[in-house]
This record gives structure tokens, sequence and C-alpha cells, in this order.
């Protein structure tokens, strides 16, 4: 239970988050190092770390991008195929936040495929990749030539054609580049890549939009061939060094007492990426053969650096990383830049947690010490009991 102090002190800071919110939505545009080095000093004196302010300031700036209120849209009837899943949730939620009426249909429910699927303004294909394309051919049959028809997986090039082969009514593809754990569209990426008709969904990425959503239009094939690397490479990174630790046997626990935040942060992303269901995980390698090759060719890579590791081959390896180093040039300085963020927020989160904890245990020792001392008669009552069964 929090202190009564302590919600005054929280309403007042969250109403002053609101007018600070507001006051940027309506200035010009001013730099998150001005507002951060304005009030160094400040900081100092009223022992605030200066990373938990440049977290309030940057928190502050991205939620003023989507401090203007959404323009009044009439609703729309939709329904959400695999709406029951992670992202059909999600989607869900916004869309009945916005005012519009859902339905769902799930795999038990293609009985009522045709009353769900026949007046609906908007159908949006929630379902697993392997599932997606199947998925396309059972509902068409029963679309108006009027209904828009979308779907959000991660491959677009032969979905999209699928899509524009089955219905003859509006058609788009989108992908959310973004998963688990995110309530909103804040600062979030969502791929759009036109089919047929794309003034019927402009109301759906104007919502995208109005929420601090980013869209990223593309073509099918280019939004795929980027997915290598993007999706299937960085999935096969992350899914072998998983697979390596839990073969040694890694003790992660006690490595992460030894541990940089770096290294946290890369078994924080290991530890997301098995928390997912295996099979789209490893559907999002499988999907293609260009995915299937490049991470073949990611594999042939590690393989040959190692191979100079062994033999130990010093020079081999210091041109491999300046060769690099001169690759990455352009974008190390937003890269460090980023990733410095983000290690301070791990931190900051980490300190809250351990406080936490320290008091949770002072708290538990705190009730022990305070538990009544049984009477003396009741313990020489049970020594007896004790020492006659012995």
């Amino acid at each position: 239970m929090l202190p009564e102090k302590l919600k005054q002190i929280d309403q007042q800071l969250i109403d002053l988050l609101g007018k600070r919110i507001a006051v940027l939505a309506e200035s010009q545009s001013i730099s998150l190092e001005e507002q951060i080095t304005n009030f160094a000093f400040s900081l100092v004196q009223a022992g605030v770390p200066e990373s938990m302010w440049k977290n309030l300031v940057t928190g502050c700036t991205s939620a003023a991008s989507a401090f203007s209120p959404p323009a009044n849209t009439k609703p729309r009837r939709i329904t959400l195929v695999g709406g029951r899943g992670i992202m059909g949730y999600f989607f869900q939620q916004k869309l009945s936040a916005a005012g519009h009426y859902i339905s769902i249909l799930d795999q038990g429910d293609w009985e009522q495929a045709e009353s769900l699927l026949k007046k609906a303004d908007l159908v949006l294909v929630c379902v697993p990749i392997e599932y997606t394309i199947d998925v396309i051919h059972k509902l068409a049959k029963y679309l108006s030539p009027t209904t828009a028809l979308a779907d959000i997986a991660s491959i677009k090039t032969p979905i999209l054609q699928t899509m524009l082969e089955q219905h003859s009514g509006p058609v788009m593809s989108l992908h959310p580049m973004f998963g688990p754990g995110i309530k909103s569209f804040l600062c979030q990426k969502v791929v759009v890549c036109s089919g047929r008709g794309d003034n019927a969904f402009q109301w759906l990425l104007d919502l995208i939009e109005h929420d601090g959503g980013k869209l990223i239009v593309s073509t099918p094939e280019e939004h795929d061939e980027m997915m290598i690397a993007v999706q299937a490479i960085r999935n096969f990174t992350t899914f072998s060094l998983g697979v390596f630790l839990a073969r040694k046997n890694i003790d992660i626990r006690r490595s992460l007492d030894f541990s940089s935040p770096i290294f946290r942060l890369e078994m924080d992303i290991v530890g997301r990426l098995f928390s997912q269901s295996a099979p789209l995980v490893v559907d999002i390698m499988l999907a293609t053969s260009e995915r299937r090759e490049a991470i073949g060719q990611l594999a042939n890579t590690y393989n040959r650096l190692a191979q100079l590791i062994i033999q130990n081959d010093r020079d081999s390896l210091i041109q491999e990383f300046k060769a690099t180093h001169s690759f990455l040039a352009e974008d190390m300085h937003s890269a460090v830049e980023e990733s410095t963020h983000v290690i301070n927020t791990l931190s900051t989160l980490l300190a809250a947690k351990d406080v936490e904890q320290k008091q949770l245990y002072f708290s538990k020792q705190s009730a022990i010490a305070n538990q009544p001392i049984a009477p003396r008669a009741e313990m020489l009552s049970h020594g007896r009991t004790i020492e006659s069964k012995g």
C-alpha cells in the first residue's frame, strides 16, 4: 500500500508530466541535449541521477509525437482472423479503444465464418506465417467486394500475391515490427506494402500514426529482402547462442553476477526469443530459400572466423575488425548513443529491483523478529512430548 504522501507526490508528477508533454507538442523542435543539459546543476542538488532525467525527457519527447488526438472517424466493423493470439489481441485492444466494432474468427469459429466476414469493413489476418496463405484461401469466398483485406505476417511477396488473386476488393499487407510486451504503436514501426485500393485503409494508417507509430512504405520484394537481416539472421544468431549455452550447461544466473550490462542485455534477448512460440521462431528462419541461404552464409562466416581464432591468427582477425569498422563507420555514433541509453535504462531498472528485494528481505526479517514468543509452559510441554517419543 502506497503511503498517502507518496500518492500525492506521484499525482503531482503525473500532472506535471502531462503539462510537459503538452508544451513539447505545441512548441517548435527542442533538442534532447538542450532539455537534458540545462538542469545539470539542479539534478546534482536534488540528488536525481542524470540518466533518470534523460529517460524522463526522452519519454516526454516521444509521447509528444502522439499528443494530438486522432481525427473523428466513423466506426468500422472489423473481423480479426486469429484475434485471440498475441498480435490479434493487440489489434483488438487498439481498434476497440478507437471505437470500432470487433469480431473474432479463430480456429473453432469457422461455422460462423460467413456472418463474421460478409459484412466486415476490414478483415485482418493475424495467424502464424505457416497458416496465413491457407487461411486467405479459406476466407476469401466469404468476403464482400468492398471489404478491405490485410495481413500482418512477416513475409510479404507470396502473401500479398495470394490476397490479390483471391480477393477482388481492397488489399494491403502490413508488418508490425514489434512483438510481445508492446502496449501501443508509440515509436513502433509498421511496414506497409500496397496492394489495391489504398484509400480503404487510410483510416487504419491514420490510427497507427496518431498513436505514435511510424509507417515504412515498401514493396513486398524489398520488405522480404530486408527481413533476411532484420529477422532471419538475427533470430538465428540469438537461437544459436541459446542452444550453445544450454549444451554447455552454463549457469546463467551465476554468470549474471559477473556480467557487464551488455552481456546481461544479450542474455535478456536470448531469454526473450526462447519465451516465444517455437514454431514462430523457427518458421521465420525457414520461411524462404533466401533466408536459409543467408543463414548458411552466416554459419560459414562463423566457421571461418573461428578457424582464425583456433590458429591464433591475430593479424587476420584485426584486419577483419578494421574492414568491418570501416563498413559501419557512418552509423557507429548513433549505435553507441542508443546502446548507452539502453544500458543506462537497464541499469536503472536493475537498481530499482535490487532496492525492492532488499526492502522485501528486511520486511520479512522484521516480521520474524516481531512474532510473539511461545509461553515457556507450552515450550516445556512440547519438549516432554518429544522426549516421550524418543
